[in-house]
């Protein structure tokens, strides 16, 4: 099946001149690979591909294919305010062998939903790859609605959604009307939701730093049907998550994350910013406890006979 598991947005590490830190970058990706994540995104909003010039997408692109080699799927994304730009990084993620691309609504525009599925539909054309869209309209300012996904659904390349926006609403619409596009949690704090309709897999950010611990999630909503050790998996996780979705500085955090671990992380591009001193302190101690309790829960829970 197309996109199960933990795929990871890698962050991108610059070092203190804003050049990408090539490698950090390999250390990085190799990191994920040996923490046993499922899939690797390369150009996902973790990795700041709103930050980098065309060239720049197309280098760290090329360079992470090498790094993976066949050893992890990996999509690319094809995210900008001009469809011919995404077209652009659909073909030259097809040139490079992208298992995949990730497809978003183009930002600032507002198309019509027509327009948005025009959009998406030229992208698959241009690249000939399985898709998984990516539904955020907090961050696009339109939604990809019913009429959206049915004209999307005349091609087969359609394959999955990172659905991020927030509502069970949309999670509703599309397991019951739209199955043929699968499921992926996009919203980090209903993880439990989404595997409970049918979802499969997790785009997850913090899969950075805590790829074990997501994978565990995973592990015990899809493979094992447990559902109650979901809950107490997920009540572990929840002050983390509540912290990154508050005060901003989501990819900052994810970097802070990455170096409690020993990884090159770097700075991320302005205008984003370093935790200060005292968001660091904090954040470290919530997920430090995260570690803890969810250890705790995975020692204790009762083996199934």
């Amino acid at each position: 099946m197309f996109f199960d598991g933990i795929q990871t947005p890698v962050m991108t590490p610059y070092g203190a001149d804003g050049a990408v830190d090539y490698k950090a970058y390999a250390e990085i990706l190799e990191a994920q690979i040996a923490a046993g994540v499922h899939g690797i995104i390369i150009a996902g909003s973790t990795g700041e591909y709103y930050a980098q010039s065309m060239q720049e997408r197309f280098e760290i692109a090329a360079f992470a294919r090498k790094v993976i080699g066949n050893r992890l799927p990996m999509m690319v994304g094809t995210g900008s305010i001009r469809t011919e730009d995404s077209v652009t990084y659909a073909k030259h993620a097809r040139e490079i062998g992208a298992d995949s691309i990730l497809v978003t609504s183009p930002p600032y525009a507002m198309p019509t939903e027509e327009e948005n599925a025009v959009h998406a539909l030229t992208v698959d054309q241009a690249a000939g790859l399985p898709i998984m869209l990516y539904n955020y309209p907090v961050r696009m300012g339109v939604q990809m609605g019913e009429h959206f996904f049915r004209r999307v659904s005349e091609s087969t390349n359609f394959k999955g959604i990172k659905e991020s926006t927030g509502s069970t609403d949309s999670i509703h619409l599309l397991a019951l009307k739209f199955p043929n596009i699968a499921l992926s949690c996009g919203w980090d704090d209903q993880a439990l939701e989404f595997f409970a309709w049918g979802a499969r897999s997790w785009v997850c950010g913090p899969a950075n730093f805590l790829p074990a611990e997501n994978i565990a999630l995973w592990q015990a909503c899809v493979v094992e049907n447990d559902f109650a050790k979901g809950r107490a998996l997920m009540g572990a996780m929840m002050p983390l998550m509540d912290l990154l979705e508050t005060d901003g500085k989501f990819v900052p955090k994810i970097k802070h994350g990455c170096r409690m671990i020993g990884l090159p992380a770097g700075y991320a591009r302005k205008p984003l910013s370093a935790l200060t001193e005292e968001e660091g302190a904090r954040f470290e101690a919530v997920v430090t406890k995260l570690r803890a309790d969810v250890a705790q829960v995975l020692a204790t829970w009762p083996k199934k006979a």
